[in-house]
């Protein structure tokens, strides 16, 4: 399914994949996740420019349909997983120590990036095949949902990432700003975690599904009284929020030394640079390849699943239009089998 120009409704479209490497795997693609760094690169956004033809799609789930002679970790039938990142250069020192989210070359993006061997341009998962190489693919988790496996290949592992890096677990008092598709996995990763959990949210209609995901309070973030009770409370804030917004009163809500860590928003994020006093901020994104298998290995353990409205592919540019006015529990999927 592909668009060809800024905002264009998309269509299905043919195109070939490269031919096998030797350390290549070709997956059969059964469930994509629609990400709001879809819509972004769709509207072609500076944050996100892609060219086009534009073939979205970068958290998907699969059946291997092909391996290349050198592959020694997968064979034809197994269940994979493929993220948002798909390469990277493997040497410098963020690839070495496992995050290859941060390799000095800029990683390989499922789509929209060049291949880094003869540069071609990289079509995502919203079709019916991909072929990556075998680094980068992993092990579907038996007794999984595969269509709420799909999205934790991005918003999962956006979220895990720093859960993990700032040791979130008992005894921690966490916010999750925003209930979308990367705050639901928060809440119930921080909630697995052991963690006391709270969402910051704009609508309080939110609060009793919060508290079913695992959420043991609820802060309305247009309430200045509750924003008021909530200053100084939390150990560690992480922002989910996909669009431009303030975070000043986020800051605010952190004890001394805590953190805001911001992973959502694409667009201007601002703050009044006094509220940093005492605080500190982080910007963290998908995690590497570590971090993915761990992140899996939880999900298994603690039978955590996004929780998903699945979509025909056909589908696709009314979950976009529903995506824009955020009219999803809480993430898409796309079932690609409809397109065989």
């Amino acid at each position: 399914m592909a668009a060809d120009g800024r905002a264009q409704p998309l269509h299905e479209w043919e195109f070939d994949r490269r031919d096998l490497r030797p350390d290549d795997v070709a997956v059969s693609i059964d469930f994509c996740g629609v990400c709001h760094t879809d819509l972004h690169a769709w509207h072609a956004e500076p944050s996100t420019a892609a060219p086009f033809p534009l073939v979205p799609g970068h958290e998907f789930v699969g059946t291997v349909a092909e391996v290349g002679s050198a592959v020694t970790d997968f064979a034809v039938g197994d269940k994979v997983a493929v993220g948002n990142i798909v390469d990277s250069c493997r040497v410098c020192q963020m690839c070495t120590a496992g995050h290859e989210q941060l390799c000095v070359e800029f990683p390989t993006l499922t789509y929209g990036g060049a291949d880094r061997r003869d540069g071609s341009l990289t079509y995502g998962g919203y079709s019916t095949e991909y072929v990556v190489t075998e680094a980068f693919v992993y092990h579907l988790p038996d007794g999984l949902d595969p269509a709420g496996v799909a999205p934790l290949m991005c918003a999962g592992i956006t979220v895990w990432e720093p859960l993990a890096q700032w040791n979130i677990g008992p005894g921690a008092t966490v916010g999750v700003v925003g209930l979308g598709g990367l705050g639901h996995l928060a809440v119930k990763f921080a909630r697995a975690l052991g963690a006391d959990v709270h969402l910051f949210t704009t609508s309080p209609a939110k609060a009793e599904v919060a508290r079913a995901l695992g959420a043991t309070g609820v802060v309305v973030s247009t309430d200045a009284d509750q924003m008021a009770d909530a200053r100084n409370r939390f150990d560690f804030i992480l922002d989910t929020v996909p669009v431009a917004h303030d975070i000043s009163s986020h800051l605010a809500a952190v004890r001394p030394g805590g953190t805001v860590c911001q992973v959502g928003a694409l667009d201007a994020v601002t703050f009044e640079p006094m509220a940093l006093l005492g605080r500190s901020v982080a910007m963290a994104g998908s995690g590497g390849r570590p971090g993915t298998r761990q992140m899996l290995d939880f999900c298994a353990q603690h039978n955590i699943t996004a929780d998903v409205e699945v979509l025909p592919a056909a589908a696709v540019n009314d979950a976009f239009a529903r995506l824009e006015r955020n009219d999803v529990r809480f993430r898409f999927s796309l079932d690609m089998t409809t397109m065989r």
